[in-house]
């Protein structure tokens, strides 16, 4: 094991911080013994055999190519879910989980309506679902094969959500309930944000899922505020997460678009990435 680890480390130094290779470490052996690391540790210091070893070469030489650990793992946790990750869905970020926190923390509902515009993974949904115990979560995305993913996350954490194939940006080719909360975390990143973006990100996440005109930054905040004007029960909240540069034009459009109480809220990193409004009763 203490071989395996400093193989793991050697590797992949210079290529990635030393808190993220010590991750890497952590998750690989996590994922290959599906138990807890420090008891992987305490239990199996001894040699991998052959088959165990080449895979794990395998892993190292991926990393080394900057393609995410979830999509090579093919999982991830979110909050307390266990996801399936693959392409082209979008992997969820910490800055997700908080704002799931966010609803929850926030949610005065015995029974909410719920909708995640943007789903991916599921992962927002999914965790509404089962924090908010009496939820009525529906979920959408433009993709099948991302809907179908979804929907094996869902049974997979044993949760009944609501997942459908839409195009938001053409809403009036469905038919639509009415809900309580509206949550969407949406493509947000300007092309022009690309020269910032790490490898592994521009290499194998989704650009679908991203990335936004430079000119038109707006474009799907602005789709899911119209669709929300319609759909959203009076006093229902709408959520977004948000690009930490573009608050300001957010918070314009939701007031100008009749919304009250717009609020941005900061993340763990004292960015400002999550925004929320109210319709008026």
């Amino acid at each position: 094991m203490k071989a395996t680890i400093q193989y793991i480390r050697e590797e992949l130094s210079g290529l990635y911080p030393v808190t993220e290779i010590r991750a890497f470490i952590r998750l690989i052996l996590e994922h290959f013994y599906n138990m807890d690391y420090h008891e992987i540790i305490v239990k199996y210091d001894t040699k991998h055999d052959k088959n165990n070893k080449e895979i794990i070469h395998k892993i190292v030489r991926r990393l080394k190519n900057f393609e995410p650990i979830q999509y090579i793992l093919g999982e991830t946790q979110f909050i307390d879910l266990k996801l399936k990750i693959e392409p082209p869905v979008f992997i969820p970020r910490p800055e997700t989980e908080e704002l799931v926190q966010w609803i929850t923390g926030s949610c005065k509902y015995k029974s909410p309506s719920i909708m995640d515009i943007g789903t991916g993974s599921g992962c927002i949904a999914l965790a509404l679902r089962k924090q908010i115990e009496m939820s009525r979560v529906s979920a959408v995305d433009i993709m099948q094969d991302v809907i179908n993913l979804a929907r094996y996350n869902a049974k997979n954490n044993n949760l009944n959500v609501n997942f459908f194939c839409a195009d938001i940006l053409h809403r009036e080719k469905y038919e639509w309930d009415h809900y309580d909360i509206i949550v969407s975390n949406p493509p947000y990143v300007m092309e022009k944000e690309k020269k910032d973006m790490p490898l592994n990100v521009l290499r194998f996440e989704p650009h679908e899922a991203l990335f936004v005109p430079d000119d038109d930054p707006l474009v799907f905040y602005r789709a899911i505020a119209e669709f929300a004007s319609h759909f959203l029960c009076e006093g229902g909240w709408l959520y977004f997460e948000i690009n930490e540069q573009l608050g300001n034009e957010i918070m314009l459009l939701l007031k100008h678009g009749g919304f009250n109480n717009v609020e941005i809220k900061r993340d763990i990193n004292d960015k400002e990435r999550m925004i929320r409004c109210n319709k008026s009763k």
